[in-house]
C-alpha cells in the first residue's frame, strides 16, 4: 500500500478520512482495555489508538519497529496542541510490520544523555533524532537560499576538480597515491583558490559553488578533516563589491531561516583594533569587556609584577562582580592555555581593594583604574603581563571564558562584523620567517604596495575576514592580477624562481593571457549552520562528521588496508 499522509501533516479538517501512514514506533502506552501508539518520521508525530475489541495483534510491536497502519481520523478527547497533529488520532483497523528492530543503544528522542562517540558509531539512529533532523532541514534551507541569491545576481555555479595538485604555503594537504603515475600524487583541495581566479581569466564574470574542502589540521569545535563553503569570485570587482553581495547574502539567510531584518551595514573592525579590543582577529561582540593596556597606569608602580616591563604590555579587563576562587583558577587555567602562567586580578567592593593585586595598588593607581574602566559597582580587574600579541590572544580567551561564566551572552542574538586591514603577512616560529597570512594571491593594501616585500612586519592587505559570534565565518581578498606584484609576493615568502615554477607555474602562466582584476570570498557553510541552529559543535550539523581525533566511531576509518592495495600503489610502510 502506499502512504496517503505524512505523520506531520493530519488535522482536525481530516476526520472521518481513511489514511493510510507509515513510520517508526516511537512510544507504546497501555491504558485499560486501549493501546496508544505515537508513529513518527521526518514530518512529526501521530498518534495511532488500537482497542482490543478490534482484535488486532500488537502484541510483537516494539519502539523503532518500522509500521504501516490503516484506520480513520477521529478527533482526541486528551487534545494536545503542542504539536501539529494534536488534536485528532488514528483509530487503527490494521497494522502491518515492514520492518523490526533491535533495542537502540539509546533512546529517539531529544535531549539525550549518550556519549558523543555513541551517537557517532551510531549515527543513523542519532539523525533520526527530531532535533537533528531539524538541524539538517535547516542546512537544506541555507543552501537553497543561497543558490537562489547568487543565481539571481548572476553568478553562475561551476564545479572544481578534487584531485589537484599539492602546493605549499596553507594546511596540510591530503594526498591521493597515484596508481596510474607510480610514485605520484593528487592532492585533496584545501580550497578552489585558484581554480576559481581560473575561472575569472576564462571570463565567466562572477561564480560561485556550494564546495567540499580537505584540510590535514587538527580538530576542534568548528574544525572538520573534511568541510563544506560557499566559495564565489567576482571579476572587476574590489573588496566594497565582494564584501556588499556577501553581507547581502547573509542577510537574505537570515531573514529566511530566523525571520531577522538586518537592515543596517554590517560593522567594520580593522584588525589592529579587533586585536587591542578583543584580543582576537574574531571578537564576539555580544557583550562587553573590552580589553584594556594599563602600562601608563604603572609607570611608577610598587607592585612587583608590573616593573621592569620592558617590551611586555599590560593587558586588562574588568567583570562586574566579585570572582570566586573556583571562578578564578578556571580563568587562570585559560590563560595557562594560552602561554601566560599568571593571571593577577584585583577585586573592589566599593569599599577597598582586595586580591593579588589589589592589595598592592596605591591611591592613583586606584583611582586611574576606576576612571578607565568606568566602575560603579563592585568588580574583579583581571591582568596579564607578557608580549603584547601573547598577552592580547591570552585575555581574549579570558573575555570569552568570563561570559559564559558570568552567563553575559544572549544565545538568541547575532552580532556580525567585518575585519578589515589584515597584515599580509604572519610570523612563523616554526619555519622562523614569515609567510601569507591569508595565501600568496592576496593583494598587498595601497599603502604597502611599494615596500610589502622589505617591511613584512607593518604590510597590509586586501583582505577581509565575516565574523559571527566569535566565529570567523568566513574570508577573502582582492587577488594579485599583476605578474611582477606576484613575482615579489612568491620571492617574499622564500620561493626561488624554481619553485614558482614547478609550484604555480601552470597558474601563473595563465596571466600571460589578459586577466580582470577580482575578488572572493568563501563562508564556512557548517560554521554558519552551527550557529542558526544553536549547536555544540559543527559535528552537529555533519551528516556523518569524525570525532575529535579524526576518526569516524560508525566505519572506523581510517583504517588499514591490504597489503597487496599497497603495493599497487607502490607504496611501502614504514
Amino acid at each position: 500500500m502506499k502512504r496517503t499522509h505524512t505523520c506531520g501533516e493530519l488535522n482536525i479538517s481530516n476526520l472521518n478520512e481513511n489514511i493510510i501512514l507509515q513510520g517508526w514506533v516511537s512510544k507504546i502506552r497501555k491504558m485499560g482495555a486501549m493501546t496508544f501508539i505515537d508513529l513518527r518520521d521526518l514530518w512529526g508525530i501521530t498518534q495511532l489508538v488500537i482497542e482490543e475489541k478490534d482484535l488486532i495483534d500488537i502484541s510483537n510491536i516494539k519502539p523503532e519497529f518500522v509500521i504501516e497502519i490503516s484506520g480513520v481520523v477521529i478527533e482526541r478527547k486528551s487534545k494536545n496542541f503542542d504539536i501539529p497533529t494534536g488534536e485528532i488520532e488514528i483509530k487503527v483497523s490494521k497494522i502491518n510490520i515492514i520492518n523490526k528492530s533491535d533495542l537502540p543503544p539509546f533512546e529517539i528522542k531529544n535531549n539525550i544523555e549518550a556519549q558523543e562517540d555513541t551517537r557517532l558509531k551510531y549515527r543513523y539512529l542519532d539523525l533520526r533524532r527530531p532535533e537533528m533532523q531539524e538541524k539538517f532541514i535547516i542546512r537544506h534551507k541555507v543552501y537553497q537560499v543561497l543558490r537562489n541569491f547568487f543565481s539571481d545576481n548572476k553568478f553562475i555555479e561551476i564545479e572544481t576538480p578534487i584531485f589537484g595538485k599539492s602546493t605549499p604555503e596553507g594546511a596540510r594537504d591530503f594526498l591521493i597515491p597515484s596508481r596510474l603515475n607510480k610514485n605520484k600524487f593528487y592532492a585533496l583541495p584545501q580550497s578552489p583558490q585558484l581554480y576559481k581566479q581560473l575561472f575569472m581569466i576564462s571570463g565567466f564574470d562572477r561564480y560561485f559553488q556550494i564546495a567540499k574542502c580537505f584540510r590535514d589540521e587538527d580538530l576542534r569545535i568548528d574544525r572538520q578533516l573534511e568541510f563544506t563553503q560557499l566559495d564565489m569570485e567576482m571579476s572587476f570587482a574590489n573588496q566594497e563589491d565582494v564584501i556588499e553581495m556577501i553581507e547581502n547574502s547573509i542577510k537574505t539567510v537570515m531573514k529566511t531561516i530566523k525571520n531577522l531584518d538586518f537592515k543596517d551595514k554590517f560593522i567594520r573592525l580593522d584588525y589592529s583594533d579587533a586585536i587591542e579590543k578583543y584580543g582576537t582577529d574574531k571578537p564576539d561582540l555580544r557583550f562587553d569587556l573590552e580589553i584594556k593596556t594599563l602600562n601608563d597606569c604603572f609607570k611608577n608602580t610598587d607592585v612587583n609584577l608590573f616593573k621592569d616591563l620592558k617590551n611586555k604590555s599590560i593587558r586588562s579587563i574588568c567583570v562586574s562582580g566579585l570572582l570566586n576562587k573556583k571562578e578564578l583558577e578556571s580563568l587562570t587555567e585559560v590563560g595557562k592555555q594560552n602561554s601566560v602562567e599568571i593571571l593577577g586580578f584585583a577585586k573592589y567592593d566599593l569599599k577597598e581593594w582586595t586580591g593579588s593585586i589589589g592589595s598592592k595598588l596605591n591611591e592613583s593607581e586606584k583611582k586611574q583604574i576606576i576612571e578607565i574602566f568606568n566602575i560603579k559597582n563592585e568588580s574583579t580587574v583581571l591582568f596579564v603581563i607578557e608580549d603584547y600579541d601573547v598577552a592580547s590572544k591570552a585575555m581574549g580567551a579570558i573575555r570569552n571564558a568570563c561570559a559564559n561564566l558570568k552567563n553575559l551572552i544572549n544565545r538568541e542574538e547575532y552580532k556580525f562584523l567585518w575585519v578589515i586591514n589584515f597584515p599580509l603577512f604572519e610570523f612563523s616560529e616554526e619555519e622562523n620567517r614569515y609567510v601569507a597570512a591569508h595565501h600568496p594571491f592576496t593583494m598587498p593594501s595601497d599603502e604597502s604596495i611599494d615596500n610589502f616585500d622589505i617591511d613584512f612586519k607593518n604590510a597590509k592587505a586586501k583582505a577581509y575576514d565575516i565574523v559571527l559570534n566569535g566565529f570567523e565565518l568566513g574570508g577573502g581578498s582582492q587577488r594579485i592580477t599583476n605578474k611582477e606584484i606576484q613575482e615579489r609576493m612568491f620571492k617574499a615568502i622564500g620561493f626561488d624562481n624554481e619553485k614558482i615554477k614547478s609550484n604555480f607555474g601552470w597558474f601563473v602562466n595563465a596571466y600571460n593571457y589578459g586577466a580582470p582584476y577580482h575578488s572572493g570570498c568563501a563562508i564556512g557553510l557548517d560554521r554558519l549552520c552551527m550557529l542558526l541552529t544553536n549547536s555544540s559543535s559543527i559535528r552537529e550539523v555533519i551528516a556523518f562528521p569524525k570525532n575529535s581525533s579524526g576518526i569516524d566511531p560508525m566505519t572506523n576509518a581510517p583504517d588499514i588496508v591490504e597489503s597487496s592495495s599497497l603495493d599497487e600503489l607502490n607504496i611501502k610502510l614504514k
